[in-house]
């Protein structure tokens, strides 16, 4: 067992401090560029998370996998770490997990406590029941009266189901094949959209991908592992971030589209139109 289990995680202590703390004390002591080849992690980005310097890693979402994954290299809990680091950077008010265990706490002691309160909530819910009960069954009846109207408008006529039917038949007939990834599949994400998706990105390295539409508005926000794909959304507007550019295929139609960027290097505003990615590829 890595002795590093035992590192106490003292609240005086930053994360930098803990993660430095745990790669250079003890009988196993390690080199950052050791440990940065095993993670394929840039050395600098370990370095910043030891440094406290967030402001070399470009988003929050790569800060915290990051510290996740050289927490668990060091034989640290990356809950622990992932929940400090995130008070660290303000993501989470400092006395929320003690609010939320006093929240949560048992108020008995005593074994037979539970089953008195029970008795005691169950019989005062019957007399409330026993004194209100004409408003009870006239709550039930609007219910009721509610429910079947919801039902009859909702429920689609024979002729709704047949021309829907229809349109699932078209659409079905629409549907562009998946194309031959260089690596297996190993998640789907925005599976919503595989049925209209021209363009689809899948992983060959780990990297942070994000999607934003035409408002700016982020639709997608993941660290992608090798093997993972995500179909963007059809439509005009939609851009994306690689945070590993090298690290990412992008499939237009089926077709192979040129790389982004090299590797590890963070590349922005990269148009998710077939057009562009694709000057040659053939649109449905």
């Amino acid at each position: 067992m890595n002795e590093n289990k035992n590192t106490e995680l003292h609240d005086e202590m930053t994360v930098g401090e803990i993660l430095r703390n745990a790669r250079t004390t003890g009988r196993r002591k390690r080199e950052i560029q050791t440990i940065s080849k095993q993670l394929c992690i840039r050395e600098e980005f370990l370095q910043a998370l030891e440094d406290g310097n967030y402001n070399v890693i470009p988003e929050n979402v790569y800060i915290l996998g990051f510290a996740r994954n050289y927490a668990m290299e060091l034989g640290l809990d990356p809950d622990e770490i992932v929940n400090k680091l995130k008070r660290e950077l303000g993501l989470v008010a400092d006395h929320q997990e003690n609010k939320d265990e006093a929240d949560g706490a048992v108020i008995c002691k005593d074994e037979n406590c539970s089953v008195k309160q029970f008795r005691n909530i169950l019989n005062k819910s019957m007399k409330y029941v026993r004194r209100n009960w004409k408003w009870f069954l006239i709550g039930a009846g609007i219910f009721v009266v509610i429910l079947a109207l919801v039902i009859f408008l909702l429920v689609p006529s024979s002729d709704d189901q047949a021309s829907i039917g229809q349109k699932s038949d078209s659409e079905q007939v629409m549907t562009v094949p998946e194309p031959q990834y260089k690596v297996e599949v190993r998640e789907r994400f925005g599976t919503e959209n595989a049925d209209t998706a021209s363009v689809i990105l899948q992983a060959t390295q780990e990297s942070w991908v994000k999607v934003e539409d035409a408002r700016g508005n982020t639709v997608f926000s993941r660290v992608l592992v090798p093997g993972d794909i995500y179909f963007v959304p059809s439509g005009d507007g939609y851009t994306a971030v690689f945070g590993n550019a090298g690290g990412v295929d992008v499939w237009v139609n089926g077709q192979l589209a040129p790389k982004q960027g090299a590797d590890h290097v963070r590349v922005a505003d990269i148009s998710m139109s077939p057009e562009k990615l694709l000057p040659n590829a053939v649109t449905e």
